[in-house]
C-alpha cells in the first residue's frame, strides 16, 4: 500500500523534519529551516512557561513560509508535570504537529485530532508502533540504534521494514543520518522522510555554548557512548573526560533503590530531574562537569554552520 510522505504530511517541500532536541533547539533554528523547506519542532519543554511556549508559537506562525512547517515535542508521561497545560496550548494555537515522546500518547491524540492537529509518535519497536496505531496516531517515527538522546535497539533497515510490514502508518526514520545518501538510504528502505538532530547541534543558531558546537565538529561516531547517568534511560553522551571519570552505569544506590517497586517511579523521578538540570547547566556553560547528549551522526560535522547549509548538506 502506497504510504503518505512526509512532504504531503506537512506541506513541506523536502522530507525532513528537524528533531526537537531538549536545551538544544529553538525559534531561530526552525525558522531558518522553513525557509530552507523542511520541518522544524521543538521539545515544549523547553520553555519554563506557558507564556513562552505561546510566544514561541506565535512567532514560528509569523514567520512560517510554503514549503515549511513547525511542530512540538511532548513528553506524555508522569515525569512531564506540564504535559497537560502544555498540550492545552499547543491545541489553543493550533500547531502543525505534535511529536509524543516517553509515554502513552492518546490523550494528544485525542485532543489534537479535535482541532486537526496530526500526531506523529516515537516508537522503537512493533510492538509500540502497533499500539500507536490502534490509538490513531498519523505517522510513527521510528527511533532506530543510530539515533541520539534516548535511541532504539534495532537498526533502520529492519526496524524500518518491520513497521511497514506490519503496519498501516506511514515511517520516520529517526537515527543515523547526515547527508544525502544517508536520505536516501532510508528512503530506499521504505521511509516517507527522516527526523534528524545531531548534526543541527553545531549551527550557527543553535542556542548552546560554542564549546558544545566545537565538540560535535571535534569528535565523531566512535566517540559516542551509552549512559545511565542523565535520566535514569539510556542517553548517548560525547564521551568526554568528564563522562570518562563518572561512568555511564547508574550508582549502586540508584540500582537498589530502583528495584523497590513502591520507590521505583520517584526514583525515576528524582533521577530524571537532576539529570536535565546537570545537561541544562553543559549545553549553556562550560564547566569541568560537561555532559554534552548527542548521536553518531556527527561523524559527518566537519564544521560549525549556518542551518541553512546543513540542511542544503541533507537534502541536495
Amino acid at each position: 500500500m502506497e504510504k503518505q510522505s512526509l512532504t504531503s504530511l506537512l506541506q513541506i517541500t523536502h522530507p525532513v523534519i528537524m528533531a526537537p532536541m531538549f536545551l538544544v533547539s529553538n525559534t531561530k533554528m526552525v525558522i531558518e529551516g522553513m525557509k530552507s523547506g523542511i520541518a522544524g519542532c521543538i521539545p515544549a519543554l523547553n520553555y519554563r512557561t506557558l507564556e513562552e511556549l505561546r510566544a514561541s508559537i506565535h512567532e514560528l506562525k509569523a514567520a512560517k513560509v510554503p514549503g515549511g512547517s513547525f511542530g512540538y515535542n511532548l513528553i506524555v508521561n508522569k515525569s512531564n508535570v506540564k504535559y497537560k497545560e502544555q498540550l492545552r496550548i499547543l491545541c489553543e494555537e493550533r500547531v502543525d504537529f505534535i511529536l509524543t515522546s516517553l509515554g502513552s500518547p492518546e490523550e494528544t491524540i485525542r485532543e489534537a485530532h479535535k482541532v486537526g492537529i496530526k500526531v506523529f509518535c516515537d516508537v522503537t519497536d512493533l510492538a509500540f508502533a502497533k499500539k500507536v496505531e490502534s490509538l490513531g496516531a498519523d505517522a510513527l517515527i521510528a527511533v532506530n540504534n543510530q539515533a541520539g538522546g534516548h535511541r532504539g535497539n534495532i537498526d533502520p533497515e529492519t526496524l524500518i521494514k518491520q513497521l511497514n510490514e506490519n503496519t498501516k502508518l506511514p515511517v520516520i526514520s529517526a537515527g543515523g543520518v547526515s547527508k544525502k545518501s544517508d536520505l536516501d538510504t532510508m528512503l530506499s528502505y521504505g521511509a516517507v522522510g527522516v527526523s534528524v538532530g545531531s548534526p543541527f547541534i553545531a549551527s550557527n543558531e543553535a542556542g548552546v555554548s560554542q564549546e558544545y558546537k566545537q565538540a560535535c565538529v571535534d569528535y565523531g561516531a566512535k566517540d559516542i557512548v551509552m549512559t545511565e547517568r542523565i535520566s535514569g534511560t539510556p542517553c548517548t553522551v560525547i564521551n568526554t573526560p568528564y563522562v570518562q571519570k563518572v561512568g555511564t552505569k547508574q550508582s549502586w544506590i540508584e540500582t537498589v533503590l530502583n528495584k523497590n517497586k513502591s520507590l521505583k517511579k520517584w526514583v525515576k523521578m528524582i533521577r530524571f530531574y537532576i539529570g536535565m538540570k546537570a545537561t541544562e547547566k553543559a549545553a549553556t556553560q562550560v564547566t569541568y562537569k560537561t555532559v554534552w547528549v548527542a548521536g553518531p551522526s556527527i561523524e559527518n560535522t566537519t564544521a560549525i554552520l549556518p542551518i541553512k547549509d546543513i540542511v542544503k548538506k541533507i537534502v541536495s
